[in-house]
């Protein structure tokens, strides 16, 4: 059974999603993102990964190639791994959000289990499909895994694993390219590093 999962997020998209819900949309990295990848990369040389999983979405292949190439890992596409789809808010700003659907915001702020993102993906599908990744990482062979995915998606990984409410999900920052590990004993995590960017800092 694994010991260490390693979480780490997808590098910038660029300057000009910064802000706004990026979460189906299927964007590739800027150039930034590049460069964080490729110091991603090295710190991860080291970790002695014996298994690499990676979400569907472009900007976290394309991610995880980069990682790939540098720390001498093949990563699996595993789909549970990809973002929340926001729907119609995809790209957009909170502002925009809250003024144009404020009823719905109140629900989402509430994590309503129940509540569907506007031609988006329902909350409770999304910790689901979340879940069932990190039960089936915790399954793993592999005493260290790495998982190359989104903000929300580890997010929600960590409150799972650490038996918090998925309504604390907003308490963790979760950086471009950051690592976060977790311990895991018995399908139960203890945080052991979260959002460590000090590979960027020559980025």
């Amino acid at each position: 059974m694994a010991a260490d999962l390693i979480l780490a997020r997808h590098g910038s998209i660029g300057p000009s999603y910064r802000g706004r819900y990026v979460g189906a949309s299927d964007i590739g990295l800027h150039v930034d993102g590049r460069r964080q990848s490729e110091a991603l990369g090295e710190a991860l040389r080291s970790r002695r990964v014996g298994r690499a999983l990676c979400s569907p979405q472009r900007r976290a292949l394309e991610t995880a190639q980069v990682i790939g190439e540098i720390a001498e890992l093949k990563f699996t596409v595993d789909s549970d791994l990809r973002e929340v789809d926001f729907g119609r808010w995809e790209g957009k700003t909170f502002q925009e959000i809250r003024e144009s659907d404020p009823e719905q915001v109140e629900r989402w702020a509430r994590l309503d289990r129940d509540f569907a993102f506007p031609e988006g993906e329902r909350v409770r599908d999304f910790l689901d499909r979340v879940r069932r990744a990190v039960e089936r990482i915790a399954q793993d062979p592999a005493e260290r895994l790495l998982a190359v995915t989104h903000g929300g998606v580890i997010r929600a990984a960590i409150c799972h694993l650490l038996g918090l409410d998925p309504r604390a999900y907003l308490l963790f920052e979760i950086s471009p390219a950051s690592v976060s590990t977790i311990h895991l004993l018995d399908g139960k995590g203890v945080l052991a590093e979260l959002n460590n960017c000090s590979h960027l800092e020559r980025c």
